[in-house]
């Protein structure tokens, strides 16, 4: 395994890259356009858009974008829809094994925003529909995950301010808890 690479500490907001798979565009187009207002709104940068053919060709080019030195994070977006047999399942595996693996030995972050949903239906109520932008949601897990090993880098703390999902509590959205400081309570 080559040494891993830190996450650059450019002056700036950090520079980002969307892999967006072309399989599935009426999906994927929504979700890399939430990724890249989710990026515009909390950076003021617009992120480099890289197309992949297919759901299982993310990872090669996320690895790619990862290991260039031109950025400090990467969202890779898919979506793979059941069909009558198991290759969704079989994709989404090496997908999501392969993702973590050039995560790992890059020390980029990449976030996973790939629907594996059971039809049409479930992915365009997560593509901007009743149950959010995941697309949106990915580029804010990556821009948070940035910040933190930024901080853990330099040996300091970092909180997450904005909110975010507490499928746990019986909702889809909740403010992150404030730590406590001192004192009883």
């Amino acid at each position: 395994m080559p040494p891993s690479k830190r996450v650059s500490k450019r002056a700036g907001q950090p520079r980002v890259a969307v892999v967006v798979s072309r399989y599935n565009a009426s999906v994927t187009d929504r979700l890399c356009l939430g990724a890249i207002e989710a990026c515009v709104r909390r950076t003021g940068r617009t992120p480099t858009v890289l197309e992949a053919p297919g759901a299982f060709e993310l990872p090669v080019i996320a690895h790619a974008a990862a290991s260039s030195g031109h950025f400090d994070g990467v969202v890779a977006l898919g979506c793979l829809i059941r069909g009558e047999t198991i290759h969704d399942r079989v994709i989404a595996d090496a997908v999501a094994q392969a993702i973590q693996a050039a995560m790992i030995m890059t020390g980029v972050p990449i976030a996973f925003g790939v629907l594996t949903v059971e039809n049409a239906k479930q992915a365009e109520a997560r593509a901007g529909g009743e149950h959010g932008n995941k697309g949106d949601e990915a580029m804010g897990a990556l821009l948070d995950t940035i910040a933190a090993v930024n901080a853990a880098s330099a040996g300091g703390d970092s909180r997450i301010s904005r909110t975010v999902a507490d499928k746990a509590n019986g909702r889809s959205k909740s403010k992150a808890p404030k730590p406590k400081r001192g004192g009883r309570r």
